[in-house]
């Protein structure tokens, strides 16, 4: 059986996203940790971490997994931004240690007004300054992006560039976002076509890398650069697209997280059904 489940709100307490994991029968979990829209954010409370852990041993859910705020751009040009978020990263990687998360996704940023290889070394620089600085038993996973205009993710090739150099390798790996590898040009509406996709990650980057899957259809098109998420089956990737999805390697064994949208078609616990059905 597949491991699947929903991003939660942690409104009210950071305890009540378990809560709200439970409600929908997630198997796994994600948050943000703080107010995503902004960059200030306080520190945790003693109470709270306890809370969180406490409700999370007893749910018996797992992985919890971290997203990085909106705002943070590792790739960009912008020295204050930059710094902040590094900065951003750096705290959010702390959290993570004090709440028992193991892994934070992270896009990669974007990098108007630089070459690509630009972008990447900033990305790179930023992570081993934030890796160096936090707890080492969180891992910090890189988000492939949906082929965005000055984005750094949006092939396979520039996470391996990135993971290249990354110093300590062991607390790195990657969060796949289907939406986003559609959107991005690589298929996965068939057999065949999941087939190749998964074939090139493994040539370029290794499967072994993939920690957390993002199990999202897409509004756009194959290739659109639209980062667009719909409902599992009902965008362009479809069900069948989904149902060779999830029983292939390695979908059908790693926590498989939806981000998808809560409206009158279908809400969270609809999506986890949904995507158990199609399992198999």
């Amino acid at each position: 059986m597949v491991k699947v489940g929903v991003h939660v709100s942690i409104a009210g307490s950071i305890a009540k996203a378990v809560e709200r994991a439970e409600a929908v029968s997630s198997d796994t979990f994600q948050i943000f940790s703080r107010n995503p829209r902004g960059w200030a954010w306080k520190d945790l409370a003693e109470e709270d971490v306890q809370a969180f852990r406490g409700a999370l041993k007893m749910a018996a859910i797992f992985p919890p997994v971290d997203h990085m705020p909106y705002l943070p751009n590792l790739a960009g040009p912008n020295p204050e931004h930059y710094e902040k978020s590094i900065a951003t990263l750096t705290a959010e990687l702390k959290r993570c240690g004090q709440l028992g998360i193991p892994y934070l996704v992270t896009h990669l940023g974007h990098h108007p007004g630089m070459t690509i290889e630009e972008g990447r070394k900033n990305v790179i620089s930023a992570i081993n300054q934030a890796l160096g600085e936090a707890p080492d038993d969180v891992m910090l996973l890189l988000e492939n992006t949906a082929g965005e205009k000055n984005g750094v993710g949006n092939t396979f090739e520039d996470i391996r560039a990135v993971l290249d150099g990354v110093v300590d390798r062991r607390r790195t790996g990657v969060c796949f976002d289907t939406c986003h590898a559609f959107g991005a040009g690589y298929d996965l509406r068939t057999d065949d076509a999941v087939e190749e996709t998964t074939g090139r990650f493994d040539e370029v980057i290794g499967l072994g890398e993939i920690r957390v899957i993002h199990c999202n259809d897409s509004k756009g098109e194959l290739g659109s650069g639209l980062d667009r998420h719909e409902h599992i089956g009902m965008g362009r990737i479809g069900e069948a697209g989904f149902r060779s999805i999830l029983r292939h390697e390695p979908f059908s064994r790693l926590p498989l997280v939806c981000e998808t949208p809560v409206d009158a078609r279908r809400d969270d616990a609809g999506n986890i059904a949904k995507v158990r059905e199609l399992a198999g």
